[in-house]
C-alpha cells in the first residue's frame, strides 16, 4: 500500500527504487504503467502519448513459440507496422542488446540472461520515452548480472529516456543510477531521496571506487533505519 507519496521524476533521469518487500516499490511502477489505479491522488506523464512507456519484469514472459526476432518485433506487430518494417527495427534493437546472432532461436535455446536481453529488446524497440523496470535482473547470476547493468547504463546515455528501476540490491541502485529513492517498510513513504556523486560513465572499475562505497553506505544506512 502506497500513502502519501509526493515523487517527480524529470524528464532523462535513472532513478532507483529500494526498499523493503512489500513497501509498495512494485505497485508503484505498476500505477505509473497505469496496469493498476491508485485509490487516491494521481500520476501525470507528461507528455501523455500512445505507446511511450514500456515494462520490463522480473520474469522475460517471452511467447515459447515465437523465435527471439518475433518477440521483440511483437509490440510492433500490435501497432499494426508491416512485417519488413518491424523486423529491420527488431533487429537493429536486438544489436543493441548485444543478441543479433540470436534471433532465430527460440526462448528455450537461451540463457537467463540472453532472455532478459532479449525482454529489454521487445521493451525497447517502440522507442519508448519511459522505461520500467522490475527487478529484471534478480533471478541472475552476478556476473551476468553485472553485464547487463553496464549495458542498460548504456543504452541509457544514449537514448536519453527516462528510467525508474526498482531493485533490492543496494550495489545494483547505486552503480545503475543517477538519484535513489528509498521507501519506508510501510505505507510507501520516502525515507531518502539522494543524487548519486558518482560520475556519468559507469564501468567495472567503478564497482572498486571508494565513491561507489560511499554511496552504497549512505543507501544501506537509511534500509537498515526504522
Amino acid at each position: 500500500m502506497i500513502e502519501g507519496m509526493n515523487l517527480e521524476i524529470a524528464a532523462g533521469e535513472f532513478i532507483a527504487i529500494l526498499g523493503p518487500s512489500g513497501c509498495g516499490k512494485s505497485t508503484l511502477l505498476r500505477m505509473i504503467a497505469r496496469l493498476a489505479e491508485p485509490t487516491a491522488g494521481s500520476i501525470t506523464i507528461q507528455p501523455e502519448t500512445q505507446f511511450q512507456t514500456s515494462f520490463v519484469f522480473q520474469d522475460a514472459h517471452l511467447l515459447p513459440w515465437r523465435t527471439v526476432l518475433e518477440n521483440a518485433a511483437l509490440p510492433l506487430e500490435l501497432m499494426g507496422v508491416e512485417r519488413e518494417e518491424r523486423h529491420a527495427t527488431a533487429r537493429t534493437t536486438l544489436q543493441q542488446v548485444s543478441l543479433y546472432e540470436a534471433e532465430d532461436r527460440y526462448p528455450a535455446q537461451l540463457s537467463g540472461g540472453m532472455r532478459m536481453r532479449a525482454s529489454l529488446a521487445r521493451a525497447l524497440v517502440t522507442q519508448p520515452r519511459l522505461l520500467l523496470l522490475d527487478e529484471p535482473f534478480a533471478a541472475l547470476d552476478e556476473i551476468t548480472r553485472f553485464r547487463l547493468d553496464t549495458q542498460l547504463r548504456e543504452l541509457w546515455r544514449k537514448r536519453g529516456i527516462t528510467v525508474v528501476f526498482v531493485t533490492h540490491s543496494i550495489s545494483e541502485a547505486a552503480f545503475l543510477a543517477n538519484r535513489a529513492v528509498v521507501l519506508t517498510k510501510h505505507g510507501g513513504g520516502i525515507k531518502l531521496d539522494r543524487r548519486l556523486d558518482l560520475p556519468l560513465e559507469r564501468n567495472d572499475d567503478l564497482r572498486m571506487d571508494p565513491r561507489l562505497g560511499h554511496e552504497m553506505k549512505v543507501l544501506l544506512s537509511a534500509m537498515e533505519e526504522e
